[in-house]
């Protein structure tokens, strides 16, 4: 079931990064809120939505499957060494 939390659904919003690959972005979830969808602790990927930036929200792809809104303070972001983004890169 979903969470009050969430917002809307990814609408089509570019996730590329300036040279033409999909950005790699993650964070660590440290609060769940009342979310069914979010782990603490859980490493999640972070879809680019300036518009929800703007907010202090991040669109995030979380245990459902779907990319929703989430409040940013849920989460820190992680950065990935080289070595582990080109091998997330090539699972995808």
């Amino acid at each position: 079931m979903a969470s009050a939390a969430k917002g809307t659904k990814s609408n089509g919003s570019s996730t590329k990064a300036s040279g033409g690959r999909a950005a790699l972005r993650f964070v660590v979830c440290i609060d769940s809120g009342d979310s069914v969808d979010l782990q603490s602790r859980r490493l999640y990927r972070v879809l680019t939505d300036v518009k929800a930036a703007a907010e202090k929200m991040l669109r995030v792809v979380d245990d459902s499957g779907e990319d929703y809104l989430y409040p940013a303070n849920y989460f820190l972001p992680v950065k990935l060494t080289d070595s582990v983004a080109a091998k997330i890169r090539r699972l995808n």
